[in-house]
């Protein structure tokens, strides 16, 4: 859930000035149209955290009425658009929004947390409490609930906190949500109502009590938002790699051959794997946005060092897919076949 307002420290270092922010965002988003979705939802985050929200409502606007290709996350910018509306007094936009969403049912864990975590910042828990459960319903189905993806832990998290306020016996949904909970502090005691109560205790003990709560709370949201990105490595598809060779022959030493650069990108995830190494990835390389990307770095693309820098940085961007594949999915050097019948058959 992204915060509403500013972090207000007694003492503030190094403040933020989200305004400049979001506007650095805008200019990168420039550079790199091919994540200008990511960079400028993240420009919108900032500009709502300067309660400049008819700026952030603009970026919205414009995402949904851009030109092709077509947004990856539709109803994620519809539901925070409706999220912002609504805090500004547009509440019969944002709610008209909201019910689209729902009735268009996407498989999209994101866009139900938000549509959800509005309605219950507005009190609207009966609402939020159908939502968190349409989501699960729709995207967890028995088959994964031994084992659920983690993007669908904050609707597990979300449905039990709406459950504990308005007072609903626990179903199997929110053993589920104790289940993925990893913090020493039970489910129950961080989305206990009285908590808010305890905050207001002349009580010594109860004020320690709660900030051991808060703290093991702030770690379970730490733990969340620091999930390291995948180690990635870069792959060019065969036109960009004969593309960026004749554009910039020195990188031949870095590319003697196509097939070898395949190779080369399955032995090295192999060789970190066996290391030990989690979350390896691939990144998939474009000449445009590898000279925005050096021209950001004020370099040359010709600059062989920059290589393994683009690719983390569209790790970053969430352009990553993980390896190895699935079983039963496509390689992922884009041949068309099999990952066990392509350079997975190399094991």
């Amino acid at each position: 859930m992204r915060p509403d307002t500013p972090a207000t420290p007694a003492e503030p270092v190094d403040p933020v000035n989200h305004i400049a922010e979001a506007e650095r965002l805008e200019r990168i988003a420039g550079l790199y149209p091919e994540d200008a979705e990511q960079l400028l939802l993240q420009a919108a985050a900032h500009y709502e955290l300067a309660d400049a929200r008819q700026r952030a409502a603009s970026l919205y606007d414009g995402l949904l009425a851009g030109p092709p290709p077509e947004l990856e996350q539709p109803h994620l910018v519809k539901a925070l658009m409706a999220a912002n509306l609504w805090e500004y007094g547009h509440e019969a936009e944002a709610r008209a929004i909201i019910t689209g969403i729902r009735t268009a049912a996407p498989k999209d864990p994101a866009a139900y947390v938000i549509v959800a975590e509005a309605l219950e910042s507005h009190d609207e828990l009966e609402a939020a409490h159908e939502s968190f459960t349409e989501a699960l319903t729709l995207l967890l189905p028995e088959a994964e609930r031994t084992n659920p993806p983690y993007e669908t832990h904050p609707l597990l998290l979300g449905r039990h906190r709406v459950r504990r306020l308005i007072g609903a016996e626990h179903d199997e949904w929110d053993a589920l949500a104790d289940r993925v909970h990893k913090s020493e502090v039970t489910l129950d005691e961080l989305h206990d109502p009285n908590r808010t109560w305890a905050l207001g205790s002349d009580n010594p003990a109860e004020l320690r009590a709660e900030i051991l709560r808060l703290r093991a709370e702030l770690g379970s949201y730490r733990q969340a938002l620091s999930r390291p990105f995948p180690v990635a490595v870069l792959h060019w598809p065969s036109t960009e790699l004969t593309e960026l060779l004749a554009a910039y022959p020195s990188l031949s030493a870095e590319y003697p051959s196509h097939e070898e650069h395949l190779s080369t990108i399955e032995s090295s995830l192999r060789e970190l794997s066996a290391s030990g190494t989690p979350n390896l990835g691939i990144v998939a390389g474009t000449i445009p946005s590898y000279e925005a990307f050096a021209a950001s770095e004020s370099s040359s693309p010709t600059d062989a060092s920059l290589l393994p820098q683009y690719a983390t940085t569209l790790a970053a961007r969430g352009r990553a897919i993980p390896w190895p594949p699935e079983r039963g999915t496509e390689c992922w050097c884009g041949s068309g076949r099999g990952y066990g019948e392509c350079h997975g058959a190399e094991e």
